[in-house]
């Protein structure tokens, strides 16, 4: 029995769109096999048929070439399938512990035995070097972790096919190095890897074979080692992409954003998540703020935007202090803000389309008289904006937000941002889980922004984006800011080195 899980000729529908349209794809017991294929290329939705969240309107879908029916995930976890999907499906008030084990508790009567499940968790965490604190709440730990938690729910489970769906989206360099190692050794192991992605690095560096997916049509499957990332970007996108990003020399003009002595306090520890931090944002320069995951940019963009309260120190746009200012008295003065979570900061998922890309400017007399919205106005502007980004939906500007791809609500939020002109750009991961195509067109919109003089924050946790897109790159440590450096001067290694915390040729050598 050569394949392990074979979809065959699967066909899925919504309304106005077919999102994959007679796609075969087979896996081989042991093997990486990474899905390609641009934001809404349908790669999720065909994983969510072999989870059994959907069900196909044709196709079968054989597991060790017997035809299986898979109406649901509990059906998919008796096969052995698991998934981690894209936004991470954890209950953010249970700990990690309660988490791994829903579903599959062990109850003694009727009250639930953890010991057991905790040694066993403790167990797998270690063997597989995803290392978690089994009693820390979701809501509190990183995206990063969480997504361990979700690798160890599988393994829980024992699953032996694993489907990823987009996993290094939310993760840091030397996580996703970790990740790759640890995929490669739960494929050693004898387990099946289902790698949905759209960033070729890490195809080259993790897959065996790739199937691509090019809006909803099956383009071909290649063996990865002897095949260019230039061809399989082709494939993906039809045409051929630059893979670098260009841009004319940077010209600084006057100071728009600056932050003096900037500190948020935690509210559940001595420490401050931000301390001390003054940094000044130009006209005409993109600014990164470059850090491994939970060392206060999160919360530094928060104060910017005024989503918290700073305790100490001020911020300035355009020389106005805007320290206590609300969210919308920032955006009125300037301030566009691409934020790091698309579904919780970013979108009114059950709003349609033209609803949320006015958010930001509804209550402006372009869309609205005497508190009544103008609604021909707003769906006017709706079309435009698909026009212009490039926004893909069914139904167009009608389109409810939570059907459309991660890529597209992205665009969206990026569209809104952008076309109310603003003096400031503060995007957060703003290419977080696209594809080469979104994200060629999402720098191109950074580095426009900036020759038309406006000032760019932002924050990256992706060094490839830090490396190419920036002017300047501020390094963030434990909330404070400690190295402020070109990027065309340092190296990859230095700036893992200082985002580690050592500095440079510290004794960390290993770490970067």
């Amino acid at each position: 029995m050569e394949y392990i899980i074979e979809m065959c000729n699967i066909t899925k529908e919504f309304p106005g769109i077919i999102a994959n349209d007679d796609i075969t794809l087979q896996l081989k017991k042991g093997e990486i096999h990474a899905l390609l294929g641009e934001n809404g290329a349908g790669k999720s939705t065909l994983m969510s048929v072999l989870f059994g969240l959907y069900q196909p309107e044709k196709g079968v879908i054989k597991k060790n070439g017997k035809p299986v029916k898979i109406q649901g995930p509990n059906d998919a976890t008796r096969l052995g399938i698991g998934m981690v999907h894209q936004h991470f499906k954890l209950v953010h008030n249970f700990t990690v512990l309660e988490n791994i084990v829903l579903g599959v508790e062990t109850t003694q009567n009727g009250l639930l035995k953890m010991e057991d499940a905790k040694k066993r968790v403790v167990e797998l965490s270690s063997q597989y070097g995803l290392e978690v604190n089994p009693d820390a709440l979701i809501s509190d730990i990183t995206v990063g972790m969480q997504q361990r938690v979700e690798i160890l729910k599988m393994l829980y489970r024992e699953n032996e096919i694993l489907i990823f769906d987009e996993p290094t989206a939310v993760l840091t360099p030397q996580e996703i190095e970790e990740l790759i190692k640890i995929m490669k050794g739960l494929a050693a192991e004898g387990k099946s890897i289902l790698f949905i992605t759209h960033k070729l690095n890490e195809i080259k560096a993790a897959a065996d074979r790739c199937s691509v997916l090019r809006k909803g049509r099956y383009i071909g499957t290649v063996r990865v080692p002897v095949t260019s990332k230039e061809e399989l970007s082709e494939m993906m996108v039809g045409r051929k992409v630059s893979l670098m990003v260009e841009k004319p020399e940077v010209q600084p003009g006057k100071v728009i954003l600056e932050t003096k002595g900037l500190t948020v306090a935690s509210k559940t520890s001595h420490k401050n998540l931000i301390e001390d931090v003054t940094f000044q944002v130009r006209a005409g320069e993109i600014v990164c703020i470059a850090g491994i995951d939970g060392n206060g940019q999160s919360e530094l963009v928060y104060a910017l935007t005024g989503m918290i309260p700073a305790d100490s120190g001020s911020i300035q746009l355009n020389g106005r202090d805007i320290t206590g200012e609300s969210i919308r008295k920032r955006g009125v003065a300037g301030m566009a803000h691409i934020p790091e979570d698309r579904h919780k900061h970013g979108l009114v998922l059950d709003y349609n389309l033209a609803y949320n890309l006015v958010l930001q400017s509804y209550f402006t007399s372009r869309f609205q008289r005497g508190g009544f919205l103008k609604y021909d106005e707003v769906y006017r502007y709706a079309g435009e904006q698909i026009e212009r980004f490039d926004i893909r939906s069914g139904q167009g500007a009608k389109t409810i937000t939570r059907s459309m791809s991660g890529g597209n609500q992205q665009k969206a939020i990026v569209a809104r941002e952008i076309d109310r002109d603003p003096e400031l750009l503060i995007a957060v991961q703003p290419t977080r889980g696209l594809d080469v195509g979104a994200i060629e067109y999402i720098h191109r919109q950074l580095v426009e922004e900036r020759t038309k003089g406006k000032a760019v924050l932002l924050m990256s946790l992706e060094l490839d984006e830090v490396m190419n897109v920036s002017d300047r790159i501020l390094v963030i440590y434990e909330g404070k800011i400690v190295a402020d450096v070109n990027p065309k001067e340092v190296t990859y290694q230095d700036l893992g080195l200082y985002m580690a915390g050592s500095a440079k040729g510290g004794a960390h050598n290993g770490t970067a």
